[in-house]
């Protein structure tokens, strides 16, 4: 099948996929920004959304055709799950129903905070492979002795298990029994683990941030779209932690 004849103009592609306005794209094409397969691409090309790779400024674009992306803030007691045997309730109760999206990444069923649904396969590739490591801050409630040791360890890692050590931390102390952790892995219960190896219990663990989005404002069961930009920027979040572009 011949693209050039058959596929959607690039500047449509990327004016759905909400990059700007087809003048605005024709200008970031005229301008080198945008790539296909790669490949710098020029005015006036076609392309197959099924098929060919996309990027602006080397961030692939999910420009398939009804792609969405929730924001949700789980409460505690919700599975991240699409059916629980147990009949406790899913994370896929808290987005419509159409059309189908999976979670990015997991939470576990007592830990509350944001994550990310959507239907891209793309996005979420991106950002689970273990080799791109994109953040995510939690705060965690603990009893114990928060001591100046217990967060050095914390920073430089842990051994969580036998042979399996956490790669550093990000730490802070706000105050009391609170701590700040930014971890970049996605390790089962890790942030839970990792407190227990140095001698404190998490009875309340959060996710305030996964890359560069937040929400304050979003209620626990709640969810909202992500912003173009914000999709944009939770992909080059990855990409600037490999420091290459992602490959389809």
């Amino acid at each position: 099948m011949n693209t050039e004849l058959t596929g959607e103009r690039l500047q449509k592609v990327l004016a759905r996929a909400g990059i700007g306005s087809r003048r605005v794209c024709d200008e970031m094409i005229e301008d080198g920004r945008v790539t296909v397969n790669g490949l710098v691409a020029r005015l006036g090309q076609r392309v197959d959304i099924d098929h060919d790779l996309v990027a602006v400024d080397e961030i692939p674009v999910g420009v398939l055709p009804g792609l969405v992306y929730y924001l949700v803030n789980k409460p505690s007691g919700v599975v991240v799950t699409a059916v629980d045997p147990e009949g406790r309730p899913t994370i896929l109760e808290l987005v419509p129903n159409e059309p189908r999206v999976f979670s990015v990444g997991r939470l576990d069923f007592a830990t509350e905070g944001l994550i990310v649904l959507t239907n891209d396969g793309e996005l979420a590739q991106l950002l689970t492979h273990p080799s791109h490591g994109v953040e995510k801050e939690y705060l965690a409630q603990v009893t114990g002795e928060v001591t100046p040791a217990a967060i050095r360890a914390l920073r430089e890692g842990v051994e969580i298990e036998p042979g399996v050590v956490t790669q550093p931390a990000k730490v802070a102390h706000p105050g009391g029994d609170l701590l700040k952790i930014v971890i970049h892995e996605g390790r089962y219960r890790q942030v839970r683990r990792m407190c227990e190896e140095v001698g404190l219990t998490v009875t309340r663990l959060v996710r305030t941030r996964i890359g560069p989005v937040s929400d304050t404002q979003l209620a626990p069961g709640s969810y909202r779209d992500l912003t173009h930009l914000e999709v944009r920027a939770l992909a080059g979040a990855a990409i600037v932690k490999t420091g290459r572009t992602h490959d389809r």
